[in-house]
């Protein structure tokens, strides 16, 4: 096609909706005119949108998927386009996330998101914006996704939790005291909700931890697997289960050789008194 131009989804979340777009309304064999007559714009603004010369908006994605019989395609697409402060990858595993039915998480450091307090999510941002890693503006966008995450799982039927915590995720300091008190306290109040299940795997395990990174098992209500890990720069959302069966099956090892949840409550209740 003449002056057809080419797109590079890696260039930016944008240009990942962009080339997106442009498949799928290749697949249907029509023009950017055509599609913005079915949409309500103009073929410029598809132009602009499909070349990531100009941003989706949320509803200019519900008009997409709509018009070209995408199912929420475009739209998850669209909001890795407006979370520019999150990791590369993060904003597609966390529609998923929403939906699944068994949630398993694994971190290291930092107590996980969805386990977090408002006041908890503010210092570890604030943290960031003071290492100038983030600006204040993106501090705030990262702390509003944590309470939606939270938010999305309060629901009916609620989705299991399995939390598996790295000593090191309680005993680091975050912020004042009476931030880590409160965080304590929300951690103790989800090891007695009735879908969740808590633990701690202490430094003691040493060598016998199958895990040095974050992870995280959504199990969704087709039971079907998916595993979430990230590098310095991006997430990864693995689907193959012939790469994802093994993690599962090392998850089940942690679980074995962690405190139990009595234990791991125990442990956290002397940190709130403040005794080692």
């Amino acid at each position: 096609m003449v002056n057809r131009k080419e797109l590079d989804p890696e260039r930016s979340p944008a240009a990942r909706f962009g080339q997106l777009l442009r498949a799928l309304r290749d697949e249907h064999g029509w023009t950017q005119d055509e599609l913005a007559e079915r949409m309500g714009c103009s073929g410029t603004h598809i132009s602009a949108v499909e070349t990531g010369r100009r941003p989706p908006t949320p509803h200019f994605a519900v008009s997409a998927d709509r018009a070209l019989g995408a199912g929420d395609r475009l739209q998850r697409q669209a909001r890795a386009v407006r979370y520019t402060a999150l990791i590369e990858g993060f904003p597609e595993y966390v529609t998923h996330e929403a939906r699944a039915a068994e949630i398993r998480l694994y971190e290291v450091g930092v107590i996980p998101g969805l386990l977090q307090t408002p006041e908890y999510a503010a210092a570890l941002e604030a943290d960031a914006v003071r290492r100038e890693a983030i600006t204040p503006e993106q501090a705030d966008e990262r702390v509003d996704l944590v309470a939606q995450r939270q938010a999305a799982l309060m629901r009916s039927p609620s989705p299991l939790i399995l939390a598996v915590l790295d000593e090191g995720c309680v005993r680091r300091p975050m912020g004042a005291p009476a931030v880590m008190a409160a965080q304590f306290a929300r951690l103790l109040e989800f090891a007695e909700l009735p879908n969740s299940v808590l633990q701690i795997a202490p430094f003691s395990m040493g060598a016998r931890r199958p895990f040095s990174l974050p992870v995280t098992l959504l199990t969704m209500p087709d039971r079907s697997l998916m595993s979430y890990a990230e590098s310095t720069h991006r997430g990864h959302l693995e689907r193959e289960s012939s790469f994802v069966l093994p993690i599962l099956t090392a998850y089940h090892q942690l679980q074995a050789e962690a405190l139990s949840q009595a234990e791991s409550v125990a442990m956290i209740e002397q940190l709130r008194k403040g005794s080692p």
